[in-house]
């Protein structure tokens, strides 16, 4: 599989995670900062508010924890299964569940910055 994940550069812990992603991922990791955000159909809104899979032809199909499951089945044999276990019902559930706990704090997380703060509900 390969695709690119879109993250929010102004962060430090999402910084720290695609840091992380590209040692152990096989997939493109960009800053949304960096792209073209009206030719792929994303707002500001939707880039800082949850990361973002680019399949292979560079279209946007996969947000937040969905994103996070493309990217880790890139990775490594455990990485890999996780992603895939995280793309099952009951854990997909979950694992959105915890994504948003996880976007909504991710100010008080390790890596994180005062621009990591998102004041918007999700």
């Amino acid at each position: 599989m390969t695709g690119t994940v879109l993250y929010d550069a102004d962060c430090g812990f999402c910084t720290t995670t695609a840091h992380w992603l590209e040692r152990h991922g096989s997939c493109a990791v960009t800053p949304w900062q960096s792209v073209d955000l009206e030719a792929l159909h994303l707002t500001v809104d939707d880039v800082t508010t949850a990361a973002w899979w680019l399949d292979s032809s560079g279209q946007a199909t996969a947000s937040g924890a969905q994103a996070v499951a493309a990217a880790l089945r890139t990775c490594g044999p455990g990485y890999r299964l996780l992603g895939w276990l995280m793309t099952l019902p009951v854990l997909r559930l979950l694992a959105a569940v915890a994504y948003r706990w996880v976007a909504a704090n991710r100010y008080r997380l390790p890596g994180s910055t005062d621009a990591c703060r998102i004041d918007k509900p999700h």
